[in-house]
């Protein structure tokens, strides 16, 4: 029993000396591998949330936001009992437990579990204080109005990257590069330094479209495709003076939340990237151009008795058959064969310079990405029978976008505009950084215009090929077109698919807006004036409502109401 204590004081005594040696090897010896290591374990260079720039539309509204959210990361090197953790875990995220298990045994320190959970469902897992668990705060990109402005707006990858539409045109302005910072972490992988309390903030967007009309055009093009059994339709609402688009949409489209749940057809943008033959809204060109040249006046007349016409070889008829058609009428009525006779007198090489003129063939410089440019073949390239098929929207193929810029620079007095979808650019302190400048250059005379505008009044009002698009209250100048579509096994024009479409602006003599809408493959219906005109009157008709546009026999016309200002 006396030895007792004397074994006790012996062992205490090697015990603090085994500690002192210990000590001694860490703290001096080994000093610098054992500080290395502990760096390794408890600083990690970790990457600090970046919030994306917000987007609004033109009164200030949210179109595109953020979220805060975290990610569930793990360290092999620190699980321990992977299976046990890959339950668990696949229990609370619903994750397959196979894959978690890949993720918790492999090579590297770092590898992600889920990324980008609602904090509420990492709670769950913090509370579980599992080993080799580790969380990191994220910015989930979130679009409140779904699918309004889809194609428009665009959407980011996982990392937050810009992949299509205004997100990735403007990506290095919305989003900025990705910075890391040192984050001291206990054992648990609790953080012990303020490394995440720095911020990063991308600019903010203000686009031009606005939501209201925005929404108007969507639900009414979405109408139109259920009503007339469409394969798809686009629209778009420009202002006419500055090219800026107030809204912009095709159908059918997809919820930006869940870009991964939609096709490309639906994430496709056709406004600036489908090319179809414009049919008789291109005889625009050969009208104008004949204006312009001095070769017609609105009374100059022309035989169409016949109702055909034969172009290099082709006989080109009318849809139906008229008589002696005045230079006016021929645009009212949509005639062929008047149109194709003013192409012959002005000839190709005219025809040629006019297209050029109002910017076919070339893109039209939008803020959009994917934008083309269409087709118009060179001259060398033109057939005996081009000039024909040409002159009534054959054989050249345009966006919707390219039509509507032609048909602006008839409402605003011969200027061709340069279209844009973003207004400013702003910094996170809310400093303007940049503001579109409208772009013009006048390529009519304003004679023309002012005549032409009077003729394309007359589509809409009795004799013409659109009365369904006349706005009650307000004057429409538009042209209608309908055009066969391509069949691709046979290499000739369709006999049962068109392409229907309406273009025009109101009110026609100050106009505030112009509009396009065109219906691809409707059934039961062909005729541009009979698909597309009622729904440009419908659109019309609620967006003058909601802009506060005065009729134009009101005291007050002359005024046009946007983003709470008041415009000439």
């Amino acid at each position: 029993m006396n030895k007792r204590p004397l074994i006790l004081t012996v062992a205490v005594v090697f015990g603090f000396f085994a500690i002192a040696l210990r000590l001694v090897d860490i703290m001096l010896l080994n000093h610098e591998r054992f500080s290395e290591k502990a760096r390794v374990q408890q600083l990690k260079k970790e990457p600090i949330p970046v919030k994306r720039g917000i987007i609004f539309d033109r009164r200030g509204r949210e179109l595109a936001i953020n979220l805060d959210t975290e990610s569930i990361y793990c360290d092999p090197f620190d699980i321990k009992g992977p299976n046990d953790t890959a339950n668990i875990l696949s229990g609370v995220i619903t994750q397959n437990s196979d894959v978690i298990l890949t993720k918790l045994t492999g090579d590297k320190r770092f590898n992600w579990i889920e990324r980008k959970l609602a904090v509420q469902s990492t709670q769950k897992i913090r509370d579980l204080k599992l080993n080799g668990i580790g969380f990191v705060p994220e910015v989930k990109r979130y679009y409140p109005k779904g699918e309004l402005a889809s194609q428009v707006i665009g959407y980011v990858d996982i990392d937050n990257n810009g992949l299509e539409g205004i997100e990735q045109r403007y990506d290095k302005y919305l989003g900025v590069r990705n910075e890391k910072t040192r984050v001291l972490r206990d054992a648990k992988g609790n953080i012990l330094s303020d490394g995440f309390n720095k911020e990063i903030r991308g600019n903010n967007l203000v686009l031009t479209i606005d939501e209201g009309l925005q929404y108007i055009l969507e639900k009414n093009i979405e109408d139109a495709v259920l009503r007339w059994r469409a394969a798809s339709a686009t629209a778009i609402i420009m202002n006419p003076h500055t090219g800026e688009i107030l809204a912009m949409a095709s159908i059918p489209t997809f919820d930006l939340n869940k870009p991964s749940e939609a096709s490309a057809h639906q994430r496709r943008n056709r406004a600036v990237t489908d090319c179809y033959e414009p049919g008789s809204t291109f005889k625009i060109i050969i009208g104008s151009a004949a204006l312009e040249e001095g070769i017609v006046s609105p009374e100059k007349k022309y035989d169409c008795s016949a109702g055909y016409i034969e172009v290099g070889g082709r006989r080109i008829k009318d849809a139906h058959r008229h008589g002696v058609l005045a230079f006016r009428e021929v645009i009212q009525k949509s005639s062929n064969v008047g149109s194709i006779k003013i192409g012959l007198s002005l000839g190709k090489e005219k025809v040629y310079e006019y297209i050029r003129r109002f910017g076919f063939g070339e893109k039209s410089g939008i803020d959009l990405a994917g934008e083309v440019s269409g087709l118009v073949r060179p001259l060398e390239r033109w057939s005996g029978m081009s000039i024909g098929s040409i002159s009534i929207g054959q054989e050249i193929a345009v966006t919707p976008l390219q039509v509507l810029r032609a048909y602006s620079v008839i409402a605003n007095g011969g200027f061709l505009v340069k279209p844009h979808v973003v207004s400013e650019i702003r910094s996170p302190d809310g400093s303007v950084l940049f503001k579109t400048i409208p772009e013009q250059k006048r390529i009519l005379s304003e004679k023309t215009v002012n005549t032409f505008r009077e003729i394309l009044k007359t589509v809409t009002e009795d004799g013409g090929t659109a009365t369904g698009a006349a706005v009650e209250g307000n004057q429409v100048a538009g042209k209608t077109g309908t055009a066969q579509l391509m069949d691709t096994k046979t290499k000739r024009y369709s006999k049962d698919k068109f392409v229907s479409s309406f273009v025009g602006f109101v009110p026609a003599d100050n106009p505030k807006m112009a509009m396009i809408v065109v219906v691809h493959e409707p059934k039961g219906q062909i005729y541009g004036g009979v698909v597309a005109g009622p729904v440009f009157k419908k659109i019309a008709s609620e967006s003058l409502s909601y802009l506060n546009i005065p009729r134009d026999d009101s005291e007050e016309k002359g005024l046009l109401l946007v983003s709470g200002k008041v415009y000439q």
